[in-house]
């Protein structure tokens, strides 16, 4: 294959959500090891947002939605129960969900030292079954955001039949204001993002493309290895409050706050994300 065939692969642009890669990325040894080291990293804002907010966002759950003993919580998505564990520390009874089995045993570990008892579940969310009903379902990071339509579609109903009566749904997401700060780019980089994708030299071309219509940007990691070359397809859904609530209406969804963040902020329409409480009448 010439260089010209190789950037036109690399370049190609792909039907929204037309692949999905998040398994791969998350179960991938090597990957799997930087997503946590990033989610570990109280200072930074990439794989998980930093302890000082995550403290802040657990008091403000814990207020709002009147967390204790008995409360039953599920958490799509729990990564390293940066959120799950605190929340059992509040006397919470929680379930954690989360595909990447690095990161499930990070979580039983630490909350097997501090004596929490914690429900993890090593799987992929969008099959995860059970009989348990919850009063606060989680899905924080704008995990939402990765999913393409179908999928949300069948996460939001799957969120409405674990729903115990009068529970919330609470999750974040991408804004329109940070789709209008995304450009299309085309980078080439020796081990970028300094040896993130691989544990020897390799070659990362990330090809970032805009859907204007559809209001989705994709991240296009081409990693080419000496022998092998891997493609990692990360996309992200922007809403506006009105999409978002439009979603949550179409699953079943009759009640919805909209505020600036998990931890409760009033929505600022210039900032990156926005949240959502949803639940449904218990009359119906």
């Amino acid at each position: 294959m010439n260089l010209f065939n190789i950037l036109e692969e690399i370049t190609e642009r792909p039907e929204p959500f037309e692949h999905y890669t998040a398994i791969e990325l998350w179960t991938d040894p090597h990957t799997s090891a930087q997503m946590l080291a990033n989610h570990l990293n109280p200072d930074i804002d990439v794989s998980s947002r930093r302890a000082e907010f995550i403290d802040r966002s657990v008091a403000w759950i814990r207020s709002r939605f009147n967390v204790g003993p008995g409360t039953r919580i599920a958490d799509f998505g729990c990564g390293p129960g940066l959120y799950a564990n605190r929340l059992a520390g509040c006397g919470a009874q929680v379930t954690g969900i989360d595909f990447s089995s690095r990161s499930i045993e990070y979580a039983r570990g630490v909350a097997a030292e501090s004596g929490l008892d914690v429900d993890y579940r090593h799987g992929d969310y969008l099959e995860f079954n059970t009989d348990l009903r919850f009063d606060l379902i989680l899905m924080i990071f704008c995990d939402f955001c990765a999913l393409g339509p179908v999928l949300r579609r069948t996460l939001l109903e799957k969120f409405r039949t674990l729903l115990a009566p009068g529970g919330s749904v609470l999750l974040d997401v991408c804004s329109l204001g940070a789709f209008a700060e995304r450009e299309e780019s085309l980078v080439f980089q020796e081990n970028m993002l300094d040896g993130f994708w691989a544990p020897g030299k390799y070659y990362g071309f990330l090809s970032t493309l805009k859907y204007e219509e559809a209001r989705v940007v994709l991240d296009k990691y081409t990693i080419a290895e000496p022998g092998r070359t891997r493609r990692f397809y990360n996309w992200l859904q922007y809403f506006s409050p009105d999409s978002l609530k439009q979603e949550f209406e179409r699953a079943g969804f009759t009640e919805m706050e909209i505020l600036g963040n998990v931890a409760g902020d009033p929505l600022d329409a210039s900032a990156p994300e926005f949240a959502i409480v949803a639940g449904i009448r218990e009359s119906e």
